[in-house]
């Protein structure tokens, strides 16, 4: 419920907790004692000594707690409830906190790459027992980085398909099928008509997805923007590109590859574009695609341009049209040069 009121609070309000404090010389030790337990507790620094927090009844405590501790060792801190006027605007303080996890996010994403890498086929119980211990210790700290992703940053659904693969890989019990494997012409049926439902803040992935879903599978279908955390889908709606989606990260699959193989849908100019996504999303360049940099640069564009996540969709929609159109024609040039190769 905590979370809840984290999100639904700022969200609404722009209310936020803020520390000022001023430590002691010595001991030497404390102003790393208090940057640690202020990077713990999530928070982030908008002015020197000030930190902030959403405003919620957990926040207060947390900054409570780091206030007896500081004044107990010599130092002052005091703690306000601030809305922000003119400066810096809310939306400025969550990107603080969005860039603060996202780094975090992107680190705990390169560590499950490298174990997964290091798992590989090898079946020695001591590799396996030791890759247990490490993934172990990575879900335990991804755990620590959500509890204070209070804003959704980009990156979390990464981290979750790549953990879940792991666990699999390392489960005695393995699925018998891939995860992302084709649906059915049935089930590609049940997925029209639906209220499609992610993250508020849309960036590629997501906009990618939406584009996907509104031009090849369901036309009519409509989106819905909500919180990141603690959303209960309603009836006939479907969830991408956010925790316990029906389509999201798999393994070290993007969302919009992912949905693309549950559709069913196999074009090799679609292929192409979730190519390109995928390098965007996961920033792993795993197939050198020489646009990946410039679309990047648009959609980066767009979403510093507006916070409409429906302008961002349709504006990211028209980059992906685009990207599709020049992709079937080139597939048709050559083709065109084949036949004609073959001819002569």
């Amino acid at each position: 419920m905590g979370e809840l009121l984290i999100n639904a609070k700022t969200e609404q309000f722009g209310r936020w907790l803020l520390l000022f404090h001023q430590l002691p010389s010595n001991p030497a030790y404390l102003r790393v004692k208090v940057w640690r337990r202020l990077q713990g507790l999530g928070a982030v620094a908008i002015k020197n000594a000030v930190y902030a927090l959403p405003a919620c009844d957990q926040s207060q405590e947390d900054f409570e707690w780091l206030l007896k501790e500081i004044v107990e060792a010599g130092g002052e801190a005091v703690i306000c409830e601030a809305r922000l006027i003119d400066g810096l605007s809310d939306g400025d303080v969550r990107g603080l906190f969005n860039t603060a996890r996202e780094i975090e996010h992107r680190e705990i994403a390169q560590q499950a790459r490298a174990l997964s890498a290091k798992l590989g086929d090898g079946t020695e119980t001591e590799l396996r027992a030791d890759c247990k211990a490490q993934f172990a210790r990575l879900k335990k700290r991804h755990g620590e980085i959500v509890a204070i992703d209070f804003f959704g940053a980009n990156g979390r659904e990464t981290v979750d398909g790549l953990l879940g693969a792991l666990e699999k890989a390392l489960s005695e019990k393995p699925m018998e099928q891939p995860a992302n494997e084709p649906a059915s012409k049935s089930a590609v049926q049940n997925l029209k008509g639906r209220i499609w439902v992610t993250r508020q803040g849309v960036h590629v992935d997501r906009i990618a997805c939406a584009w996907l879903i509104r031009r090849f599978i369901d036309e009519r279908g409509t989106f819905k923007f909500v919180l990141p955390r603690n959303y209960v889908p309603g009836e006939n709606e479907l969830r991408f590109d956010m925790f316990d989606a029906e389509f999201t990260h798999e393994g070290d699959n993007c969302s919009f590859e992912v949905l693309m193989a549950h559709s069913g849908l196999d074009d090799a100019a679609l292929r192409s574009i979730a190519e390109i996504v995928h390098e965007i999303d996961l920033k792993d360049e795993k197939f050198g695609r020489e646009e990946t940099a410039g679309v990047r640069a648009l959609i980066h564009g767009i979403c510093a341009d507006t916070h409409d996540d429906e302008e961002r969709i349709a504006r990211g929609s028209a980059i992906f049209d685009a990207l599709y159109a020049s992709f079937r024609k080139k597939k048709m040039s050559r083709a065109s040069v084949s036949t004609q190769i073959k001819k002569s």
